[in-house]
């Protein structure tokens, strides 16, 4: 699966650390940026226009992350056909449901909250897990891209 992938200063290292571990899954990973650490980076220059590839391409999916995976969601959001979910810990069972319900092809995630072998875990659940399909979660969905 071709993964979009991006980040601000925040997650910086946790992005550099998921790259190898996605390629060595199988994926292509397309590195959106911050390819450097700038700690004066703003998270919209790398997430929008991750949202912007996986909305393009339907197959695709996104991982975005930032100090908290709030704004960096709010920024995906706003692009058409982008639907991110955010993860700063806790159970996995909410990336699950992102999956199952929503259809989530973007994952937010909150590095200052969470440790690399938990976001890890959490990427593998969220990339294993499929939309369910469901005609009542179709019909939602259809009704966020209106």
């Amino acid at each position: 699966m071709r993964i979009y992938i991006g980040t601000d200063h925040a997650g910086f290292e946790l992005k550099e650390s998921l790259i190898p571990f996605l390629r060595a899954r199988g994926h292509e990973v397309e590195d959106i940026g911050a390819h450097k650490f700038d700690s004066l980076d703003d998270y919209p220059d790398f997430i929008r226009p991750v949202a912007e590839n996986v909305a393009r391409d339907p197959k695709s999916r996104g991982i975005i992350l930032g100090g908290s995976g709030q704004g960096e969601a709010m920024c995906a959001n706003r692009v058409p056909g982008a639907r991110a979910a955010v993860y700063y810990g806790g159970t996995v069972d909410i990336v699950v449901l992102s999956r199952e319900h929503n259809d989530a092809n973007i994952l937010s995630l909150g590095a200052r909250f969470i440790e690399e072998d938990e976001a890890k875990e959490v990427v593998r659940v969220w990339l294993e897990t499929p939309f369910s399909g469901d005609e009542r979660h179709e019909r939602r969905i259809q009704k966020l891209d209106k």
